[in-house]
């Protein structure tokens, strides 16, 4: 059975990776046209996007990355940012 979820229960939900690494916490949900089209991830402290991010305060994940919502948030390793060889 499908559970359906409020977009306003899902804030400052946290957020992992489909690997279990602690993501961020979720920020905000952008609608068009009546459709989700991705979440705002906060780069929270001690969490792998405030590591590889630095100063920045998150990044978007498009909803196509999203795996599962329910306590947590789960995503596709794929949605996570890499560093270009060289970059620090």
């Amino acid at each position: 059975m499908i559970k359906m979820k409020k977009i306003s229960e899902t804030f400052d939900m946290r957020v992992f990776t489909d690997t279990g690494e602690y993501f961020g916490d979720l920020e905000e949900s952008i609608i068009t046209s009546n459709k989700i089209y991705g979440w705002r991830v906060r780069a929270s402290k001690n969490s792998y996007l405030a590591k590889i991010l630095g100063a920045a305060k998150g990044v978007v994940i498009p909803h196509s990355f999203i795996k599962a919502i329910g306590d947590i948030m789960i995503i596709s390793k794929n949605a996570i940012p890499t560093q270009e060889e060289g970059e620090n």
